[in-house]
């Protein structure tokens, strides 16, 4: 069987009165991510991981932010298109691993729902997906709550 792994990672700044989206799900925060699309860190990591597994380049390659049909677009659906493109090349999700780095708010209430959108959009069983968030114990700028990052990785196969 022909198996491939891939590896993203992504970074937002946070500023105050912008919307908070992280998996597909806003969460209400007095800040939010400073991005051309909705910001969601984790979607984005999501991508690159699922784009590097294929050496397909990277999600700014696919969906550029000098592009303005990409400003303010959800980042679900940009996961959906990329995951069209992996089963349009053969492929399907074995799993997705993504940890979220963020010192406020607090995500563990929201970890179920984020796992059953992510599972909703790439149209995979919520058990492939595992969705962890960390603190980083106020140390670097997610600690100082300047922004959050996000890593992903995944094990795709040949159908």
């Amino acid at each position: 069987m022909d198996f491939r792994k891939g590896h993203g990672n992504d970074v937002h700044a946070l500023a105050e009165g912008l919307r908070l989206v992280i998996c597909g799900v806003e969460i209400e925060h007095y800040k939010g991510c400073v991005a051309h699309s909705d910001g969601d860190v984790a979607i984005h990591a999501i991508c690159d991981a699922l784009l590097g597994a294929l050496a397909l380049g990277d999600i700014g390659k696919l969906f550029p932010d000098s592009d303005a049909k990409y400003k303010g677009i959800d980042s679900t659906k940009l996961l959906k298109e990329v995951v069209d493109i992996i089963r349009e090349k053969g492929y399907e999700i074995s799993n997705i691993d993504c940890t979220i780095a963020m010192q406020r708010p607090r995500l563990r209430p929201h970890i179920d729902h984020m796992r059953s959108r992510l599972a909703e959009v790439m149209s995979i069983d919520v058990e492939r997906v595992s969705v962890k968030a960390t603190t980083t114990e106020h140390l670097g700028f997610e600690g100082r709550e300047e922004g959050v990052s996000a890593t992903a990785i995944t094990l795709i196969y040949k159908a």
